[in-house]
């Protein structure tokens, strides 16, 4: 029975651990990831997040799927549009939780995506996840018609990325329904 709980302990520092990772991420950036911070910020004892991740690449690699894995709801519920304008209306709905209630998350991940440029591992982790959203959305595309979509699959994921940069870096204040609209419009034809 002890065995059970242990593992229920290590899972649930480990679940702390990616949290508190994201947190550090998302708020401070890519120098405040340390294990020592990630157990502080977690409020683990010293050594644990080391114990779950043994490397930083290992605990970079980590927070990536744990954001796929948090994430995953919320691309799941874009519901199977019957028009583009529907389409657009749901990716703006999802759009607008990433940058809002997800903000911390959406930041970590803009952290590791400029990290990923000179790290394989972790620019594998992250396609890994893209891949994972690609999924969900491209029967969407092919039941609106789409001639090319993994084409306008590859346009949405960009302005996604491009448009969490203007409002998370910049405070811009743009209008993703109107980008939507456009792409949709452009790769439907």
């Amino acid at each position: 029975m002890s065995h059970y709980f242990y593992s229920d302990e290590v899972s649930g520092n480990r679940e702390r651990a990616l949290e508190a990772a994201v947190e550090l991420l998302g708020t401070s950036g890519l120098r405040s990831l340390t294990h020592a911070r990630v157990d502080a910020c977690a409020g683990l004892p010293p050594g644990s997040t080391s114990n779950s991740f043994r490397t930083r690449e290992a605990l970079l690699i980590g927070v990536v799927e744990h954001m796929v894995s948090a994430e995953a709801p919320a691309v799941d519920a874009v519901v199977l549009p019957h028009t583009a304008d529907d389409f657009a209306t749901e990716l703006t709905r999802l759009f607008e939780f990433l940058v809002g209630p997800n903000k911390t998350m959406t930041t970590a991940r803009m952290v590791l995506l400029v990290e990923a440029s000179h790290d394989h591992a972790l620019r594998a982790a992250l396609a890994a996840g893209r891949t994972a959203m690609e999924q969900v959305m491209m029967p969407t595309l092919i039941a609106l018609g789409a001639p090319q979509p993994r084409e306008l699959m590859a346009a949405l994921a960009a302005a996604f990325e491009g448009m969490f940069l203007h409002r998370i870096a910049r405070h811009a204040d743009l209008d993703p329904k109107t980008v939507f609209d456009m792409i949709l419009r452009g790769g439907l034809t």
